[in-house]
């Protein structure tokens, strides 16, 4: 009766040692959904068109003729949070993409590929025919995808590297007949609080139709911050 006991005792503790030995093993955690913070460190938008896409060798692999994105980043990199608004018009397909989804940031500069860093929710049909997504997430991230080094390609990825330089970045998602990339656009930092067009442009101004400055202002980075500033106050409102 005694070896039964020890013999149980020595099976419980055993299977508790292989139990920490496997959260041991584990990788960090992936990435959570969180409510948006009370404040942001900075913001971003992206102007996602066919013609930006490459392919894993770096040449054009244009995405679907006449679809079109738009992704607002909010970031707050203190708390390693950031807040996503995404939509995609005139996509269509279903989604395909080694990673655990199919719509990422890359750390790619313009013109050049490269890992993915995060991985969002995968737009939907919202009933109108436009695709979205939106939500806050928070790190550390995970995109599915093993590195050459063996580690996900989210792996000791920080915020703080696209504040550093948006540049370097790029939007993009895919679909099974595009697998390179349905559209994609480069990261532009715009304000916190409004839209910087270079004419004095400000998210209240797109809220109420006052876009003088931005017609004045001119090119694509200034009609992608007019196009996420006005996604952004659509869904602020809807949530209201």
């Amino acid at each position: 009766m005694t070896t039964k006991r020890i013999s149980r005792n020595l099976t419980v503790a055993g299977g508790a040692a292989v139990a920490l030995a496997l959260v041991a093993a584990s990788p960090a955690h992936a990435e959570t959904e969180v409510s948006e913070p009370d404040s942001f460190t900075s913001a971003f938008t992206v102007m996602a068109t066919p013609d930006q896409v490459i392919n894993a060798d770096g040449d054009v692999a244009a995405g679907e003729e006449g679809a079109s994105g738009t992704f607002t980043f909010r970031i707050n990199s203190d708390e390693e949070i950031i807040c996503y608004d995404i939509v995609l018009t005139g996509v269509t397909g279903e989604y395909e993409s080694p990673a655990k989804t199919a719509t990422h940031i890359h750390q790619a500069a313009l013109g050049e590929p490269g890992p993915p860093r995060i991985a969002f929710p995968n737009p939907v049909d919202d009933g109108s025919g436009e695709r979205t997504s939106s939500g806050c997430l928070q790190g550390p991230f995970t995109t599915g995808i093993e590195s050459d080094a063996g580690t996900d390609t989210g792996e000791g990825f920080t915020l703080a590297q696209i504040e550093a330089d948006p540049a370097a970045f790029t939007g993009d998602s895919h679909t099974a007949s595009f697998p390179a990339g349905v559209v994609r656009g480069q990261l532009s930092q715009i304000p916190v609080d409004g839209i910087d067009t270079g004419a004095g442009g400000t998210a209240a101004e797109a809220a109420t139709g006052d876009t003088t400055a931005l017609a004045a202002a001119g090119g694509v980075t200034a009609l992608g911050a007019l196009a996420a500033a006005a996604f952004v106050i659509r869904r602020r409102r809807a949530q209201a």
